[in-house]
């Protein structure tokens, strides 16, 4: 069963307790099953009870993950007025949802758009559980700037959100750019057919050797698959991973052939 299927178990938690309670129904589902709900030592406090250290408890950071995007693309696609179709669709498909997980996920998906829940302790929760991956935090903010843009130009509400989601993140201001699509200009790569190098590691052409050779060192361990796989990040997005490494190091390649390193 994939990342989705996991946490249609916490459909049930989520009527009582909102999102909050879906990851936590789920958790405690995955809990009973496997004996682990002894050790969590009943009855809960509040603060055992709060969904990213559950989660964290339980090694089931893939639950936190699937609800975190499913209410965060929900709360944006509301956030400017009724959610349209468009936006649903460019849910589904940057974050594709398997056609057996659809109906489960639309529940999910309309109850946090209809609940009074605010997003961003969501958003907050995805950024300290993945601190240790930004590459996949940065292709959330990648995807939900992908829903903001399927109905039109990203409004001042959308970017709003946007802003605060990437603040919760703990994301830098070179991610944002990316994400948004308005990085400064920059001199053209060598062939028009190829992306800009110095675009690819996110860093300008002035940046020294030495910090060149960093980034590119620190964005490969990020999104190595097997480093991505061993910290339980979901199978779609280690899928992704590989091609961004490969772009990665296509890109380094051009700019050790450049600087003749």
């Amino acid at each position: 069963m994939g990342y989705w299927g996991k946490i249609i178990g916490g459909m049930a938690g989520f009527a009582v307790g909102g999102p909050f309670g879906a990851v936590v129904g789920a958790a405690l589902g995955h809990a009973a099953d496997s004996g682990a709900v002894s050790n969590l030592g009943l009855p809960f406090s509040a603060d055992a009870l709060h969904p990213a250290r559950l989660a964290s408890l339980l090694s089931r950071r893939d639950q936190l993950f699937a609800v975190g995007v499913v209410v965060l693309a929900a709360k944006l696609s509301k956030c400017d007025g009724p959610v349209v179709r468009q936006e649903i669709d460019a849910f589904k498909r940057q974050f594709r949802i398997p056609p057996e997980s659809v109906r489960d996920i639309g529940r999910l998906f309309d109850q946090a758009r209809d609940s009074s829940d605010g997003f961003e302790p969501y958003a907050t929760q995805l950024g300290e559980a993945f601190a240790d991956n930004r590459g996949m935090l940065e292709d959330v903010l990648l995807a939900l700037f992908a829903i903001a843009r399927a109905d039109g130009p990203v409004n001042l509400r959308e970017q709003e959100f946007l802003h605060r989601v990437h603040a919760a993140f703990g994301l830098d201001r070179t991610v944002w750019e990316r994400a948004r699509g308005g990085a400064g200009p920059r001199q053209p790569p060598a062939r028009s057919d190829e992306p800009d190098p110095y675009d690819v590691l996110g860093l300008a052409r002035t940046a020294s050797d030495e910090v060149l050779r960093a980034t590119w060192k620190r964005l490969m361990r990020e999104n190595h698959p097997d480093t991505l796989a061993a910290r339980g990040v979901p199978q779609e997005f280690i899928a992704r991973a590989s091609d961004k490494v490969a772009r990665i190091n296509a890109a380094w390649d051009r700019i050790k052939r450049e600087r003749g390193l």
